[in-house]
């Protein structure tokens, strides 16, 4: 028998779980969410569902339209480009507002997600510590508006930054920048210093944005 659940906390409980698939690549863009068999495997009502997959929209991780149904969001090439453009400047812009309240046990946990980042190899496990790190970073705003405009943009970028993750992981030269990158910007963060720590951090998402139109380039002349 259906649970009947038709709570808000329902519907963030739905949308937390196929929140966690896409973010994971279970869920690949463009996939087809299906409001009956979704319901049916989670054993709940469509209402929870069908909730869920608005609230899942909000945050740039699914697309829904009138008798099309909703699917895992896609971005374009192009819409990659703007996207990267406006995080290379609202991000050092929440970096900044945050960094004047950070404390010394927000360095420590930067240093050592840091350290584990340097250590992982693979890809499920890289992509969360990678945003931890940033978002602990970012946690010393007062600036909900702004965090919530980056969110969502990490949220929607989220399949292009997966991708480059596992193309760095396999290029030790990439992932040595990477890592030089990381140090600089945190050594810049310890140090409070608000002009450069935000200018290294758009340089960081600049190279990334760059790097990416590199790979979709050699993905479409080998027919990728």
């Amino acid at each position: 028998m259906k649970r009947t659940e038709q709570s808000p906390v329902a519907s963030q409980r739905v949308a937390d779980f196929l929140a966690e698939r896409i973010l994971s690549g279970q869920l690949k863009p463009g996939e087809r969410l299906k409001q009956d068999e979704l319901a049916a495997e989670l054993n709940i009502s469509r209402i929870p569902v069908r909730d869920a997959l608005r609230i899942l929209e909000t945050r740039g991780l699914v697309a829904l339209k009138a008798n099309a149904g909703a699917r895992v969001a896609s971005l374009t090439v192009r819409d990659m480009e703007i996207s990267y453009r406006i995080r290379e400047n609202l991000e050092p812009m929440l970096l900044a507002e945050s960094m004047p309240n950070l404390t010394e046990k927000d360095y420590d946990e930067m240093g050592e997600t840091k350290a584990r980042l340097e250590a992982v190899a693979d890809v499920d496990e890289y992509m969360p510590l990678s945003k931890q790190f940033h978002w602990i970073s970012f946690r010393g705003h007062e600036a909900p508006l702004l965090a919530q405009m980056v969110e969502r943009l990490w949220d929607s970028t989220h399949s292009y930054r997966r991708a480059y993750a596992e193309l760095a992981l396999r290029d030790a030269e990439r992932m040595q920048i990477m890592c030089a990158e990381r140090d600089l910007l945190f050594g810049a963060i310890v140090r409070r210093e608000v002009d450069l720590a935000p200018r290294i951090l758009s340089a960081h998402i600049r190279r990334t944005h760059i790097g990416l139109l590199e790979y979709d380039t050699l993905l479409a002349e080998n027919g990728g």
